[in-house]
């Protein structure tokens, strides 16, 4: 997508100060400022908190487990799983006592174990809000993954859950502690390109078989609760704000037999506070992969924009480009700092509750034929 012919683009000397800037704010902000706290927690060799999978899925094999291995303050301690011989092998590979492994059954039982700190579910989203609130009724703090539940209620069970235990939550907002995200945010505060209020995005895959994502009990819906929250959360970075109304539309099916129970495509417009707006899509159908962000002074585009690695950007002034970083690493280290410190995990259960209050005016504006629907502010 090119600028519009009003597009003023910065000097070649202000896209340096630009990238200093940017540097500086990731030396400075949410990476470097846990680099620096990581540091400090870790001067004496201090003990690291354990941490336990629910769920051996592709993200838990593909992601999880190998971040576990670079984490500073985490420890790979245990699993719940579904397959008793799965656990075993997970045991042997990461080191972890065989008596660490648990059945959704007895997930229970960690409650009286102290090898495990951090419960980390990674189920289907239709078992999000169990396995949550059985982790806080266990004493555990709980990472959630995304998208944090099927429904707004669920959300709130859970962070009710883990209040009345006092444990924290924090749903699995990787792009959080992504370098190229993280200069999304600076360029919404700072108004290097003016205020960011033309925002685009579009997440799709080609989906081609049937599995728990496309059955409505497990997933909760389609491609907006699989990949389409990734365009909500940045469009929310974005405008510094929550959407104010949400107009939708799911489009025809091409491939009913197997979409019979969610979307297969779905278009939708977040309009937020001060006239801004975002234009999103996504799709089991189809393959895209950005986000961009416009002002009046210039725009901003990642593509691909959400990937574990391999994000670029490009910018009316030039690309940029930031070191790859472990984003789930990261992640884990981040939270696990929090409870160390007492510091609120940036990324609470408050906002998945956030986002899942937008999906579900995204579905209810796409059953009205594309009514307007009005979010409560905050």
């Amino acid at each position: 997508m090119n600028p519009p012919a009003h597009d003023v683009s910065p000097s070649r000397r202000t896209f340096v100060r630009n990238m200093t800037l940017g540097a500086a704010f990731i030396a400075g902000g949410a990476t470097g400022g846990l680099a620096a706290e990581l540091a400090e927690l870790t001067k004496g060799g201090e003990k690291k908190l354990g941490v336990a999978l629910v769920g051996l899925g592709l993200y838990s094999r593909g992601e999880l487990g190998p971040a576990l291995r670079q984490t500073r303050l985490c420890r790979f301690a245990g699993v719940i799983t579904g397959s008793r011989e799965k656990g075993v092998k997970w045991s042997r590979s990461y080191g972890f006592p065989e008596k660490n492994i648990w059945s959704y059954d007895s997930m229970h039982e960690i409650a009286s174990n102290p090898d495990i700190d951090i419960v980390y579910v990674v189920t289907p989203n239709g078992l999000h809000a169990e396995h949550v609130v059985k982790s806080a009724l266990a004493g555990k703090h709980v990472i959630c993954e995304k998208p944090m539940a099927n429904t707004v209620a669920e959300c709130d069970q859970m962070m009710a859950a883990c209040r009345k235990a006092g444990v924290q939550l924090s749903v699995g907002y990787r792009l959080h502690y992504d370098p190229n995200h993280i200069e999304l945010d600076r360029l919404a505060r700072v108004k290097d390109f003016g205020a960011l209020t033309r925002l685009s995005g579009e997440h799709s895959w080609t989906f081609q078989q049937r599995a728990w994502r496309i059955e409505r009990s497990l997933s909760g819906g389609g491609p907006l609760m699989d990949v389409g929250i990734y365009v909500i959360q940045a469009a929310c970075r974005a405008a510094m704000a929550q959407p104010i109304a949400i107009t939708a539309r799911e489009l025809p099916k091409t491939r009913p037999e197997l979409f019979n129970e969610v979307e297969e495509t779905i278009e939708w417009t977040m309009e937020f506070p001060g006239g801004v707006t975002c234009e999103a899509s996504s799709s089991y159908n189809r393959e895209n992969n950005l986000f961009r962000a416009e002002g009046a002074k210039g725009w901003i585009r990642l593509s691909p924009a959400y990937g574990y690695r391999g994000i670029e950007v490009e910018t009316s002034a030039g690309p940029l480009k930031f070191p790859e970083v472990p984003q789930q690493a990261l992640q884990m280290d981040d939270f696990t700092s929090c409870i160390l410190t007492g510091r609120e995990t940036p990324v609470p259960g408050s906002m998945g509750r956030d986002h899942m209050v937008i999906i579900e005016a995204i579905y209810k504006s796409a059953a009205l034929g594309g009514r307007r629907v009005e979010l409560p502010r905050a």
